[in-house]
């Protein structure tokens, strides 16, 4: 088995696209133009693959009155202060930042919507390429 991709009901999923593709560096993989406006968004190495979509047959989760260790989406970056401030111009908030160990530095945010993101920037990534 392979992850394919995870999915989130949202109120607007094809503005949160087209935010998440235009700051956050996600492309598009799929669309859908009619009801539920299906959005599949990938990462640079079409290695994780998210979709958006609104659907009335199920609750829409409002991310923004849950703690962010609920649920968040961590991004990785090459420097966490410059892009916290890139995403704030953006219309990003944020929450709060540490620096655990020498050389990482995580910073909680929401986007626009109140989905928490989180900025990633460790010395030795998670994943291998």
């Amino acid at each position: 088995m392979r992850f394919e991709h995870f999915a989130i009901n949202v109120k607007a999923p094809v503005k949160m696209a087209e935010w998440y593709c235009e700051h956050l560096g996600l492309h598009l993989v799929y669309e859908q133009e009619e009801p539920p406006f299906m959005r599949f968004l990938a990462d640079e190495a079409d290695q994780v693959v998210m979709e958006l979509y609104q659907n009335p047959n199920a609750p829409i989760t409002d991310h923004s009155k849950n703690h962010p260790l609920v649920f968040h989406m961590a991004f990785e970056s090459a420097d966490a202060q410059l892009d916290k401030e890139r995403l704030v111009a953006a219309g990003a908030s944020f929450i709060e930042e540490k620096i655990p160990e020498q050389g990482t530095h995580l910073v909680m945010m929401r986007d626009p919507w109140g989905i928490p993101l989180q900025v990633v920037q460790r010395n030795k990534r998670l994943n291998k390429d």
